[in-house]
């Protein structure tokens, strides 16, 4: 059973997070042949302010 983690800072709508879950799903079911009601997709939604970049967090990188 393939499963997929995906760390995002928040702030995404809904909508797009529906669009990476079918999309991921879809690159594993033709990537590895899986079938697809075996894929699980899990997003992890961070604070801007528990992110870093480059030493800097993503909130005061305007992020």
């Amino acid at each position: 059973m393939p499963f997929a983690q995906i760390h995002m800072i928040e702030g995404r709508s809904e909508e797009q997070k529906r669009a990476v879950i079918e999309k991921v799903t879809a690159a594993l079911c033709e990537a590895v042949g899986a079938p697809i009601e075996t894929v699980r997709v899990m997003i992890l939604e961070v604070p801007n302010t528990n992110w870093g970049i480059a030493g800097v967090s993503a909130k005061d990188r305007g992020r």
